[in-house]
């Protein structure tokens, strides 16, 4: 494949798209639909994708008598007809979702042993179901919401810490739920697919600690509400561990992963003669980091033929997490800082471009997916007037692919498997 400046965004972008396509609950949740019951179907949900989960589910099962909430993002609705769905804040949290998840806990009470409860999971349910453990308000939870952002934090660490502060999640909605068998369709945002973090495992045991949540706060020195620090301390009551009855009936599945999207995008990149090479799906660590090391590869692979030649496609999945050190940080999400800072390390080679962005559509709380940088990056920021560096240190990246007509914006996907890279090295 010849590549020049729009062969390469192009093929970036059906790379992207590939990715997407792959996790779109509406072409793969049936097949991962348990048999049908006999019972009462009861159907919970929450995340990015809850209501397009929702609706695939009313798809498959049209004359399966079903009810039941799913609660989703501002903007990421989707029609449903005998699910209710309901729309909270994310990152950071809001009344709405607090409601939706009591909502949520006084349904899955009322179901019997004969009943089958349907949980649909998906990134973002951590916050869309922020509701405070006994002694905390709404308020307390936000604050902590917006310290672990900006802490630094993996999403593992956040999600022990918001597992110990919450009444929904850590296995509890699945305890309320007990007797009746539940069974979780998931969506990974996170890696290693690791069902506690998913929207923090309210219907998996929790082996994490009171213990382990005060340790990540004072290892980031987060400054937190009072309320929230005399409840971490007191550890008076834990969340449902492994082996606790109440979970014995639990079977989690997987319906869409960032390993399988990565896959779908290697074979995307074969049909277009590209050798893909999939450098991971949990690659973690800061931002800005992440796009240096990444642009070290590509140089390699551009100047020696290593760890394969080009025409070739270095893929990579996982979640970068971005520590705020400017004092008026400017606008940006994860997957434009780490791109910033890859086009930084390449210095203008010719022959190689990116793609970085979040397959849900959204980087961070702006409103485009992410972006793409070209050899011509650089040069381009510079005679714009802006200092690409600079802009990398002030978190501002948004500014820089903004002002070069280079975001990545596609709209809510309705799913989301975590960060997509692409490096296309020609």
């Amino acid at each position: 494949m010849a590549l020049d400046d729009a062969s390469a965004r192009a093929a970036l972008r059906r790379l992207f798209d590939a990715a997407v396509a792959s996790a779109d609950p509406r072409v793969v949740l049936a097949r991962h639909l348990p048999d049908r019951p006999a019972g009462r179907v009861l159907v919970l949900g929450a995340g990015k994708s809850a209501a397009v989960m929702a609706a695939a589910v009313e798809a498959a099962w049209p004359d399966v008598p079903l009810s039941g909430l799913v609660v989703t993002r501002y903007g990421h609705g989707y029609p449903t007809t005998r699910i209710e769905v309901a729309e909270a804040a994310h990152p950071v949290p809001d009344e709405a979702g607090a409601r939706a998840a009591q909502r949520m806990l006084d349904l899955a009470t009322q179901a019997g042993p004969g009943d089958l409860v349907l949980f649909l999971v998906s990134g973002g349910g951590s916050s869309l179901t922020t509701l405070p453990a006994p002694g905390l308000a709404l308020a307390d939870l936000i604050a902590v919401n917006r310290a672990l952002l900006a802490s630094g934090a993996t999403i593992h660490e956040m999600n022990c810490i918001r597992r110990h502060l919450s009444a929904f999640s850590g296995g509890r909605l699945a305890a309320a739920a007990y007797p009746a068998r539940v069974v979780t369709l998931a969506i990974s945002d996170v890696p290693g697919d690791d069902p506690t973090v998913i929207a923090s495992g309210p219907t998996v045991p929790d082996p994490s600690t009171f213990a382990e949540a005060r340790a990540l706060v004072a290892h980031y020195r987060m400054a937190l509400p009072a309320a929230v620090t005399a409840h971490l301390a007191a550890g008076a009551e834990e969340s449902p561990k492994p082996g606790d009855p109440r979970l014995g009936t639990a079977d989690y599945r997987f319906i869409a992963t960032p390993a399988m999207a990565l896959h779908a995008a290697a074979a995307e990149a074969r049909a277009l003669g590209v050798t893909p090479m999939i450098l991971g799906d949990a690659l973690e660590g800061e931002a800005r980091e992440l796009g240096t090391a990444l642009a070290g590869i590509a140089l390699s692979a551009r100047t020696h033929g290593h760890p394969l030649p080009a025409p070739c496609v270095l893929l990579s999945g996982g979640e970068t997490t971005v520590t705020i050190r400017a004092e008026k940080p400017g606008r940006g999400g994860r997957n434009g800082e780490c791109l910033l800072g890859c086009a930084l390390a390449l210095a203008g080679t010719p022959g190689i471009w990116a793609l970085m962005g979040d397959t849900d559509g959204i980087d961070g709380s702006e409103d485009n997916a992410g972006a793409i940088a070209t050899p011509s990056t650089l040069a381009r920021a510079r005679a714009a007037g802006l200092d690409p560096r600079s802009a990398l240190a002030g978190h501002d990246s948004h500014r820089v692919f903004s002002t070069l007509d280079d975001l990545l914006t596609t709209g809510p996907t309705l799913t989301n498997v975590n960060d997509f890279r692409a490096i296309l090295v020609g």
